[in-house]
């Protein structure tokens, strides 16, 4: 059953990881058994709250991110798109209802 809510919620884990989710809880015989599925949650995104005796003990939570290099972020920068800011709100305009 755990490996079927682990996969469950995987599934539903936010990408871009901005959005505020709600604390998940797994217990400390869950952790004991199932370490690795309940790591692969945490490396997902997911903050989870180990329980003991139904009682919050510790929580889980994934590392923060390391900084990209000022060489990296260049590159990515030089290597973007060119953007015509004329076209692009025409192109807004174009998709939304003007009545908005």
């Amino acid at each position: 059953m755990f490996i079927f809510l682990t996969l469950r919620r995987v599934l539903t884990v936010c990408i871009t990881c901005d959005t505020f989710r709600a604390m998940g809880k797994v217990t400390i015989r869950d952790l004991r058994n199932h370490g690795g599925a309940v790591l692969e949650r945490v490396t997902l995104g997911e903050t989870l709250v180990v329980t003991r005796g139904g009682k919050p003990a510790a929580e889980l939570r994934p590392l923060a991110r390391q900084p990209l290099r000022a060489e990296v972020l260049l590159s990515r920068w030089q290597s973007l798109p060119t953007c015509d800011p004329v076209q692009w709100q025409a192109d807004i305009d174009a998709t939304l209802d003007s009545v908005i």
